[in-house]
């Protein structure tokens, strides 16, 4: 028994010489890892966050009327651009029974009084002609004449506002003539000859008619994610990505961020303005959709690297990069960086232009994932 013992240990000790021999002649067959090496470059290092908005006008007006009727006439239509004191519309005005009542009644009576006056007036000028009565009591008679006129003329002016929404005499301040306030180019006219407007007032802010801006003053607005707002501040610089006008960049400085956020899908958003320099010629449409990249931080034309090419430290979490010396023999370099886009970083300090840099992680495989 002590001998099949003996036997069965010595069989599992040349197993395990065996198995230690081919291991080791296994290992020796693999071929040794060679290191690819890479070099510094020189970029222009952006670092940014996106923004998303439209372009609009920096100051968009609302022509609205003063006067509540149905539109007669519209003279505008939308891209046409307009001058302050335009005729943008007329209006037909549809007459308050009650005020038109009121106003008839103000006229008669007017007119009765008007019609007194002047009987007066014959009887103190016939009396002033034969010397019985004195010039003042004349004077008297001749002044109420003449105040009964005008009153009687503005009633009747009274009666024609309410009838049909000016006069004779008003010219260009008729309320029934819509006019431009500004100059610009019409964006939209949402009435049609027809509609019902209402006036603008203390309690009502009326119907829009059109709405007019200068396009050459366009605005960038947006919303940043609450996470990206602590980030910015006003005066950095932007460049506008235009969805619409391809291979096109635009350049703009950042004007305001609101100071409150407002809730949109259960995200913080705050609300940034960008006003547009250097457009050139190109028409940019009110209301496109734009991307603004507003720059945190740039460098220009500096040494860099690719970020993959960085090492740090598992100690003291300080970036390196292992430099060759000589073939396949490499040295650790400790750096100093700097403005970094997410692919590259800029070099401050540690590097030549001429050094070979190691990548290191040409090696590392990556799990291929589970289904």
């Amino acid at each position: 028994m002590k001998k099949g013992i003996t036997i069965t240990i010595l069989i599992f000790i040349a197993i395990i010489f065996f198995g230690a021999l081919y291991y080791l002649y296994a290992k020796n067959q693999e071929s040794p890892v060679v290191f690819e090496t890479d070099k510094t470059e020189i970029k222009t290092i952006l670092k940014n966050t996106i923004a998303t908005g439209n372009i609009v006008p920096d100051e968009e007006v609302l022509i609205k009327p003063n006067i509540s009727g149905i539109i007669e006439t519209v003279y505008i239509k939308a891209g046409q651009t307009i001058k302050a004191g335009d005729l943008i519309a007329k209006i037909k005005v549809v007459a308050n029974v009650s005020n038109l009542s009121s106003t008839q009644n103000q006229v008669q009576t007017a007119k009765i009084n008007l019609d007194n006056q002047e009987k007066l007036f014959q009887r103190q000028k016939t009396l002033f002609d034969k010397g019985v009565i004195s010039a003042n009591d004349f004077d008297a008679a001749q002044v109420a004449y003449k105040q009964a006129k005008q009153n009687y003329a503005a009633s009747k002016q009274g009666y024609d506002i309410v009838k049909t929404g000016t006069t004779s005499g008003l010219g260009n301040y008729a309320n029934t003539l819509i006019r431009s306030t500004v100059n610009g180019m019409v964006l939209d006219v949402p009435v049609k000859v027809g509609n019902q407007v209402i006036e603008s007032n203390n309690f009502n802010e009326g119907t829009t008619i059109a709405s007019v801006a200068d396009v050459g003053k366009m605005i960038f607005v947006g919303k940043i994610d609450e996470s990206e707002v602590g980030k910015i501040k006003v005066n950095l610089p932007i460049e506008i990505t235009v969805g619409a006008i391809e291979n096109k960049k635009f350049d703009a400085v950042l004007t305001d961020i609101a100071p409150k956020g407002k809730t949109e899908n259960g995200a913080i958003q705050f609300e940034i303005k960008a006003s547009l320099l250097n457009r050139d010629n190109t028409f940019i449409r009110a209301g496109l959709s734009a991307n603004a990249s507003i720059i945190l931080e740039r460098a220009d034309k500096v040494m860099s690297v690719k970020e993959a090419l960085i090492q740090f430290d598992g100690k003291t979490q300080k970036p390196f990069v292992e430099v060759e010396t000589s073939s396949q023999k490499f040295v650790r370099k400790d750096l100093v960086l700097g403005v970094s886009d997410g692919i590259y970083v800029e070099i401050k300090s540690g590097l030549n232009a001429s050094d070979k840099i190691k990548v290191w992680n040409q090696g590392l495989k990556t799990e291929e994932p589970k289904p």
